[in-house]
C-alpha cells in the first residue's frame, strides 16, 4: 500500500508545474536557502506521532537542483505496555531535490540519505524519499509543505526490509532563499 501511495505522489507533483504560468520568483544557480519547518513524524500506520522542529541550509547547482543538510528535533511521549515517559530524538540527512517549474508554486520531489538517534529511536541509518510544494509570496520568500517517506537499516542487507517498516516525516514552514 506504502509503495502505490509513493509512487502516485511522485508521479502527480511534477504535473503541477505545467499548470503554472512564467514568473519571476525562485533561486537562480549558486543561490542558497534556509528553511525553518515544524514537523512531525508517524510510523507506518500512524499509530505513533511526534512533533518537532527542522532547520536546513540548501544550494542551487542549477535553477531546478538544490542539494543540502537538514537537521530535525522531536519530542515525543511515548506510551505503551511497559513505558510512559517523555523522549527526544535528531535526525540528521543530506538531501537532493529536484524543483519543477519557475512560477510562485514550485512542486519538487526529492532523496535524502542520514541517521535518526535519540530516546525511544533505534539508532540507524535511514534514507527517504520526499515531495512537497514551495509557494513563494515574495521573490525570494516562500512557504513550504514536504512529506518524507524513511526506511531505516543498519547495513546494506537491511535496506529492502527496512522499506517495509519506514516511517513518514512531515513538516510545513517558511523559507529564504538569498
Amino acid at each position: 500500500m506504502n509503495r502505490y501511495l509513493i509512487t502516485a505522489a511522485f508521479a502527480v507533483v511534477p504535473c503541477l508545474a505545467f499548470a503554472q504560468g512564467p514568473g519571476d520568483v525562485g533561486p537562480e544557480a549558486g543561490d542558497r536557502e534556509f528553511t525553518i519547518s515544524g514537523t512531525g513524524s508517524s510510523d507506518q500506520d500512524f499509530d505513533n506521532s511526534s512533533a518537532g522542529v527542522s532547520g536546513e541550509f540548501g544550494w542551487y547547482l542549477s535553477r531546478e537542483l538544490e542539494v543540502g543538510i537538514r537537521q530535525s528535533l522531536n519530542f515525543a511521549d511515548i506510551e505503551g505496555e511497559d513505558i510512559s515517559n517523555d523522549a527526544w530524538n535528531g535526525a540528521t540527512r543530506g538531501f537532493a531535490d529536484y524543483h519543477f517549474g519557475s512560477a510562485a508554486l514550485r512542486p519538487f520531489v526529492g532523496a535524502s540519505l542520514g541517521g535518526i538517534y535519540g530516546d525511544g529511536v533505534n539508532d540507524s541509518a535511514f534514507a527517504g524519499l520526499e515531495t512537497g510544494l514551495k509557494y513563494y509570496v515574495l521573490p525570494r520568500t516562500f512557504i513550504v509543505g514536504r512529506a518524507e517517506y524513511q526506511f531505516f537499516f543498519d547495513d546494506a542487507g537491511d535496506a529492502d526490509e527496512g522499506f517495509d517498516d519506514g516511517a513518514w516525516a512531515y513538516g510545513v514552514g517558511v523559507g529564504f532563499n538569498f
